[in-house]
């Protein structure tokens, strides 16, 4: 699972978050920086409210929060949706022994990515995408 200091990182760059069920996400700042939430039709609920889209926290489960406004909540995506989230730049993913390369292609330049793992080559991947398109 992707980490909250890279998942800081891509939000800083612009990734935008537009919240689906299963989505992973946790809330900074309010001693809950361990926990990580999953959006589902029964507890958790994104609402558009008239001040802002808020996530709900609804029955006994998450009976410390009410609701949090979106921009307060850190999203923590999954592998696929990194990979999504290349699009066509993306080109392949290698796996040796201990390392993740993931490959894109932007603006005729290819570019590797390694990490550890899969997932945090996708994010350093993508931040490299969000960063040099602006």
């Amino acid at each position: 699972m992707l980490g909250a200091e890279l998942a800081w990182q891509l939000k800083a760059a612009g990734l935008a978050w537009k919240p689906q069920l299963g989505d992973r996400f946790a809330i900074p700042d309010r001693d809950l920086d361990d926990e990580v939430f999953v959006l589902s039709n029964m507890t958790i609920q994104v609402h558009d409210r008239p001040e802002g889209r808020i996530i709900g926290f609804n029955g006994t489960t998450e009976w410390a929060l009410d609701d949090v406004d979106l921009d307060e909540a850190l999203w923590l995506p999954r592998e696929d949706q990194l990979r999504e989230l290349l699009g066509g730049t993306f080109r392949s993913l290698h796996q040796d022994q201990d390392t993740h390369t993931v490959r894109t292609k932007l603006l005729g330049r290819e570019h590797e990515f390694t990490a550890a793992t899969a997932e945090e080559a996708y994010a350093a991947a993508l931040t490299h995408l969000l960063t040099a398109t602006r």
